[in-house]
Parts: C-alpha cells; structure tokens; sequence
C-alpha cells in the first residue's frame, strides 16, 4: 500500500457491520495493521453478550459496542474517541423491490447512515467511509462504465445508497470531515452467500445448463481487495470527498463465469450451450405463470440477466489516485474455497 506502514497503528477505528461477510475482513485487515478496533453489534436484549467477545482477530481482541443503526444514542456511544468510521452495515437484499423491503432499505441504508453520520459528527470522527454499491447508479446497458456514469438508480436499495452517499459528501463538505464512497461490485470470497455462491450451489446439483457467449461483461471484487480498497480510502489524502468504484479489473462474461466454476469444480467443458434466446424464452414462460400467481416482479428473467446480462464498471480511477492493486481472481478464489471446503 502506498500509505504509511504505521498509519493505522493504534489508531481507534470503529467499523458498522463488522461480524458480516465484508466486515469481518475489514476488522482482521485493521488488526494485522495495529488499528485498535471497535465493532458495533446488534444486541439480544440489555446485557446481551457480543458474538465477537473475547474473539481473537489478527492477534488481537476487538472491542465491541452493542447498537443499531435505529438507535442514534447507541450509535454516540460507538463513536465516541474513535479516529475513524468504516460504514459497513446495510440491508443488502438489493433486489427486493416489495414496499415492505423498499422501507426498509430506505430506514437503514439511507436513514441509519444519516444517524451514524450525525454520531460521528458529534464525537469528533475525522474519517468516514461508506460502503456503498455498483447499484447507487443506474444500470450502464453494453457498455463498461466508469465514475462518470451518472445515471438515476433504478431500485429501492440503489436509491437508499445513493442518498447515503450524498449525505456522506455533504456532511464531508461542512464538517470537514475527510469522508468516502467506495462502489463495490459484487463481492466474492469466503463465506460469501450472494448470487455468486448461488450459482455454484446450481451447477454443482446439476441445475444450470451451459450457458452461451454473449459478449456481455460483469464486474466482480474480492472481500480481501475491498479491505484493501477501504484502507486505502481512509488513509489517502486524495480520497477526500471522493466516490471510486471497487473491483477486481477482470469483468466476466456469463459464459466464462460458467467455465470459470466448472473448471475449479472438476468438471469437463461442454461443447455445446443453450442459445439465449432459449433461457429468456423459458424465464418469459415461467414468470408468466408467476404472474398468475400474483408475482410481479419477473424474477426468472431477473435471473437469467445476472447471468447474461451488462454489469461492467472501470476501477481505474482507484488504481490511479489511491494505488489500489487487486490480489485476487475468481479462479484463484474458488480453488481456495473448495480446498478450504470440499
């Protein structure tokens, strides 16, 4: 990293979501740098114990602070003496477009960052990063987009996040807090439990037939090189009031995330894939009998489109000001997966 090697020697840091999928790498990246770290986790009840006491991290015990993101007193007390505040929580259900889920996007996506930064304001924080996402701007279509790419975001999640991250810069601009968004694509690694790992969980049954070449591009970011990517946003002097978008540089098509995951799972390459005209065909056919049911979301053609559909985003910009070098690709991830969980 192109940060002091000591930047983050006991230097208090509180991270938001620290016992999730990103968080935890967050928190043993910080601890293996001397950060003295502090996890806000949502309690049981008064008393409740932390899911993280007592729990070693890179050599070290982490701090815990029971609160929630609805909870602006809670949310004092996390950050109070703390340095910096990495904002990882969320509600990540970023498809679910029901009124009830659009609420609750809005109260804890857009709301509790609104309240964390409101906390963080009040007891000095110098540092704010927000963990955001490719989806607070609109779909790109066919083309491989960069920070540039400015268009409306098209969901409940999407539209909490991006007011998130106006509020970010706001309050970066009066308060003169050194604050960033970090665009995160679709995050892979241990422990994931997305889409991603969806996918592998359907080939390895047998469910998924071989999928074609379209040409299409989809961006992907490991969990290690999102900590890398945060560390450095909350380190560099240029990252100040910034929003970079986050990801491995190596946008997939459908069919080579396809042959990608067959290769690391053993199995042999098909010579033969279904045309997509075949797969949006069958999900028109089974989201109409969805349809009568009382669905209207067309979830099936949702799904062929994470598969075959555009998805691309240029973190260059990151590369360029911040020196972020991503470490990891998929193929190297999943080996590692499968060897750590046969």
């Amino acid at each position: 990293m192109v940060v002091a090697a000591d930047f983050f020697r006991d230097r208090p840091v509180l991270v938001t979501g620290g016992t999730g999928f990103v968080g935890r790498s967050l928190v043993t990246a910080l601890r293996v740098r001397g950060a003295r770290v502090r996890v806000l986790v949502r309690g049981q009840g008064t008393g409740a114990p932390s899911p993280l006491a007592g729990e070693g991290w890179g050599g070290g015990t982490v701090e815990t602070r029971v609160g929630d993101l609805s909870d602006a007193a809670s949310l004092i007390h996390a950050c109070a003496g703390m340095d910096a505040v990495i904002h990882a929580a969320g509600f990540a259900h970023a498809d679910a477009a029901t009124p009830d889920f659009a609420a609750r996007h809005w109260a804890i996506n857009a709301e509790g960052t609104f309240r964390l930064l409101d906390a963080a304001t009040t007891a000095g924080v110098q540092r704010f990063v927000l963990l955001s996402s490719v989806k607070a701007a609109g779909e790109p279509g066919p083309h491989c987009v960069d920070e540039r790419w400015n268009a409306p975001p098209e969901t409940p999640y999407g539209r909490a996040k991006r007011a998130a991250e106006e509020r970010v810069l706001a309050v970066g601009r009066t308060a003169g807090v050194h604050v960033v968004n970090l665009r995160l694509a679709l995050v892979y690694g241990p422990g994931m439990k997305a889409n991603l790992a969806r996918l592998i969980v359907a080939m390895q049954r047998g469910w998924l037939p071989p999928l074609p070449e379209t040409g299409n591009r989809r961006s992907l970011v490991h969990v290690d090189d999102v900590a890398q990517a945060v560390l450095l946003a909350v380190a560099h002097p240029v990252a100040c009031g910034q929003t970079y978008l986050v990801t491995d540089g190596q946008p997939y098509s459908g069919r080579e995330l396809y042959l990608t995951i067959r290769r690391t799972l053993g199995y042999s390459t098909p010579r033969w894939a279904v045309p997509a005209s075949v797969l949006y065909g069958a999900a028109a056919l089974a989201d109409g009998a969805l349809w009568l049911t009382g669905r209207r979301d067309w979830p099936v053609r949702a799904a062929v489109d994470k598969l075959l559909g555009w998805a691309c985003y240029d973190s260059t910009r990151i590369r360029t000001e911040l020196g972020y070098r991503p470490a990891w690709t998929l193929e190297r991830a999943l080996f590692e997966w499968l060897e750590s969980d046969p």
